[in-house]
């Protein structure tokens, strides 16, 4: 039985815990979008853009780490975790239109300034945010977040590019291949130091999205129109260098789809561009969450008041 003096040592008012995660829902443009908010909303906050084939749920160990100083948002896009997943006939799953959703939701959510963190999908739909709104960026954190083709592996010029090239059986049984639970596992633990300390947790998860009905024509939509980043490159870095925002890449330097010259490039726009390189792969976060935290908790209050 609990007694007075042990049930004091749990408070029931969990109010001023800021790194406390809520688990919220909000309507955007007719669909359910799914969100995780951590921090006091009277800090800056800090947008996690996902990347693919995964959610949320990747940044679940990070956003308590960041929540201590920043007001965190971090959102499933269409299609992927717990948002709504309307089908290709329903909904146009390009990245111009996944960025105008993420926009509208940070519109209705009352979001006006704020820095973006992105990873992998999560790049392009930052940078298209970025060029809308560039006096709403306050920083950019890309952790493997590719933006220019020195980042490009050989992997997108022999997976990727003949799909873009001529759409065939041939190269679609290529991209379908990219959404199996093998490639997904292989996302998580190639390049890592130690693949048998990621949790299965998040391979697994992501590969029930990707195993939902309805999903496979999603993701080929979106790794076709994902030639449309390729060729709005140059937009963002003119961007960049007219507004010169401050910007921090954090970059697993063993990822097989986004090269360490791709955190080197950000330089050619940004000089003073912050680049740091952690000994594991394309989810970083996974095994080097401390470090790459620790790297942003010391950037942003050089930049962001």
């Amino acid at each position: 039985m609990m007694t007075a003096s042990t049930a004091s040592a749990f408070p029931s008012d969990t109010s001023n815990d800021t790194s406390r995660v809520r688990y919220k829902t909000q309507r955007v443009d007719g669909l359910n979008i799914f969100y995780r908010e951590a921090g006091s909303p009277s800090q800056p906050t800090i947008v996690l853009l996902h990347g693919f084939p995964s959610s949320s749920h990747m940044y679940r160990d990070l956003i308590p780490k960041l929540a201590v100083n920043y007001h965190v948002i971090a959102a499933d896009m269409p299609g992927f975790g717990y948002s709504d997943q309307p089908t290709v006939e329903e909904f146009d799953y390009t990245f111009d239109h996944l960025a105008n959703v993420m926009d509208h939701f940070l519109d209705s959510i009352g979001l006006t300034r704020y820095s973006i963190y992105i990873q992998d999908y999560g790049s392009p739909v930052g940078f298209r945010l970025f060029l809308k709104h560039p006096e709403r960026i306050q920083a950019i954190i890309s952790q493997n977040g590719n933006a220019y083709e020195e980042g490009l592996s050989p992997f997108w010029a022999e997976s990727i590019a003949p799909y873009w090239k001529e759409k065939n059986p041939e190269t679609e049984k290529k991209i379908l291949g990219l959404l199996t639970l093998e490639t997904t596992k292989f996302q998580y633990t190639q390049g890592f130091r130690n693949p048998e300390d990621v949790s299965p947790d998040s391979y697994t998860l992501d590969q029930m999205t990707l195993d939902r009905p309805g999903n496979a024509p999603i993701q080929l939509a979106l790794f076709y129109d994902y030639q449309n980043n390729v060729k709005q490159y140059p937009q963002w870095h003119e961007m960049l260098r007219r507004v010169h925002p401050p910007v921090l890449a954090v970059w697993g330097k063993n990822d097989p789809i986004f090269l360490p010259a791709g955190a080197d490039a950000f330089k050619k726009d940004v000089p003073d561009a912050e680049i740091h390189f952690v000994d594991s792969g394309h989810f970083a976060l996974e095994e080097d969450v401390d470090p790459i935290a620790n790297y942003i908790l010391a950037f942003l209050p050089k930049h962001v008041r």
